[in-house]
Parts: structure tokens; C-alpha cells; sequence
């Protein structure tokens, strides 16, 4: 890989990144909703004080909560299906732009940085409804909902208008802005956000070797994050563990502790594996 220019190495990782999302959103596409099923059926049983049960629902949430805490929002990044949907259509809508010759609309930083805290409402709302035992009340309300029954084939969503336009608008939401739906409203994320992340698999910089007055790593950032120093232990709850803050640094300087960069395609792959071995584990 030491032998590739940058150029072919961002290709091949985006490539392989591309790959793996695909697997993932063909064969596992559930894997977001039943995490999240746990999540409500855990704070269901509390508002009904009654036994939680360690079910298929709660396995899965297990499992990639404590994958999370280990490797980090890999599975944002490579394995959630509305995730990999919203990397497809801003794909599809900057090509369209290019072949358009126009520029394409993205929403203001600022903005940005307000709605991110948009997701913990959305999570906070959907707690309180489960809690209070109101879910069968709120049918035909999911956009996630309307998602899965087209993914899978079933375009009878007459019963689900507001699922439908929440979708659609998610949908317009993905094309304006990377990581839309991830970023500020995904309760799933919320929960990820609060997980404590293992330093030695974060992806941090060497400061003091940065080019001075670059920003590339933030600027691709799909969620605008500051990297942290080699030598700090505060990990960002935002990273998506895409890797594109490593293909664009000019000097190299974005790895982590405990691997060399040449290994990390090696290691992404490892992760893909490693992931669809425990979900299968777990009964996803």
C-alpha cells in the first residue's frame, strides 16, 4: 500500500468502504431497527414495571454497544442500512450537481451544530412513549418503518402518510448534508454518542506535526469533528469511523495507537468481519 499515491489509496478504501455497506445493507439490513427495538422494549417493561427479559432485541443492542465501545461508530459508518442510504444519495445528488455544473446546497455550519442536538429530543420523545406504554398509538408515524417495509419489498404503506413524508423528508435531508439522518436525528446514534470509546482504536493526530492553518481532516469530517491529540484520552461520540480524515491528511498524521496506518484498510475489513460474525452470533 506504502507504494500507491493517495490518490488510488482513497480510491481503494472508498471502494472498500462502498463494498462493505453494500454486504451489510443486502444482508443485515435490520441490524439498526432491532438494536433500537431494545432500546424501547427495555424502557417499555420499566413504565410496566416488569422483568426485562434478555431477548433477540436486547442481544443485538448488547452486542453493538459493547462493539461500540470497542471500535467506535463503525457500524454507523459501514453497517446501518439508513446510514449507507444517506451516503448513496448525497453521492447520487453531488454527481448530479458536477453534471449540472451547479454548486451543491449544503446546510451552514452553524446550523449544523444546532441541529446535532436535534437527535437526543427524538431519543428523549421515543423513551417517554415507550415508557409510557403509547407505541402502538403512534403506527404509522416511522419513517424507519416505512423504510424496512419498502427494503423489503412491500409498497402498501397507505396506513403510514406521516412515516412516508418523515421519510421523504429525511431523504431530501440526506442529499443536502452527509450523514443527515445520523447526525441529527438518529436516536440509535444518541445512545452511541454516550458510549466511552477504547483510545488505543480512535483515530486521533499528532498536533504538533499538523501543517499550520490545516483543516483538511474537519473538512471532511461528515460530522465536523476536531480531532483529537495522540496524547489526549477525549474521544469525540461523533465519529463515524469512515476514515476519510486519514485519506486526505498531506503528512500522514492520522492513525491510531495501537496500529500503524498502512493497516488500516487491513483493520476496516477485520472490523466488517468481525461485526457480522457477532450479529450473526447474536441472531440478527
Amino acid at each position: 500500500m506504502n507504494k500507491l499515491t493517495p490518490q488510488k489509496k482513497r480510491k481503494i478504501n472508498a471502494c472498500v468502504r462502498g463494498g462493505i455497506q453494500l454486504l451489510f445493507f443486502a444482508f443485515m439490513p435490520s441490524a439498526f431497527t432491532t438494536a433500537f427495538a431494545g432500546v424501547k422494549y427495555i424502557f417499555t417493561q420499566v413504565g410496566k414495571s416488569e422483568t426485562i427479559e434478555f431477548n433477540s432485541f436486547v442481544k443485538i443492542l448488547a452486542v453493538l454497544l459493547v462493539y461500540t465501545i470497542v471500535f467506535g461508530r463503525f457500524f454507523c459508518g459501514y453497517a446501518c442500512a439508513f446510514g449507507s442510504l444517506g451516503d448513496a444519495i448525497r453521492a447520487i445528488y453531488i454527481k448530479a450537481c458536477g453534471k449540472l455544473k451547479k454548486k451543491p446546497f449544503t446546510i451552514d455550519e452553524k446550523i449544523r451544530k444546532v441541529l446535532a442536538y436535534t437527535k437526543y429530543a427524538v431519543l428523549v420523545i421515543i423513551l417517554i412513549v415507550s415508557f409510557k406504554g403509547m407505541n402502538s398509538k403512534l403506527k404509522g408515524t416511522s419513517a424507519w418503518d416505512v423504510f424496512s417495509m419498502l427494503r423489503a419489498g412491500n409498497t402498501k404503506i397507505g396506513e403510514y402518510v406521516v412515516g412516508s413524508v418523515a421519510l421523504l423528508s429525511i431523504v431530501i435531508g440526506m442529499a443536502v448534508c452527509e450523514r443527515f439522518f445520523c447526525r441529527f436525528l438518529c436516536p440509535m446514534g444518541a445512545v452511541f454518542s454516550f458510549m466511552p470509546v477504547f483510545p488505543p482504536f480512535s483515530l486521533r493526530r499528532k498536533r504538533s506535526e499538523c501543517i499550520n492553518g490545516c483543516s483538511g481532516c474537519k473538512r471532511v469530517c461528515p460530522s465536523d469533528i476536531e480531532l483529537s491529540d495522540t496524547t489526549s484520552i477525549d474521544i469525540s461520540g461523533e465519529c463515524f469511523q469512515c476514515g476519510k480524515c486519514v485519506d486526505v491528511c498531506p503528512k500522514q498524521n492520522i492513525g491510531r495507537t495501537l496500529l500503524p496506518q498502512s493497516f488500516e484498510l487491513c483493520f476496516t475489513i477485520v472490523r466488517a468481519v468481525l461485526l457480522a460474525a457477532v450479529l450473526v452470533w447474536a441472531g440478527l
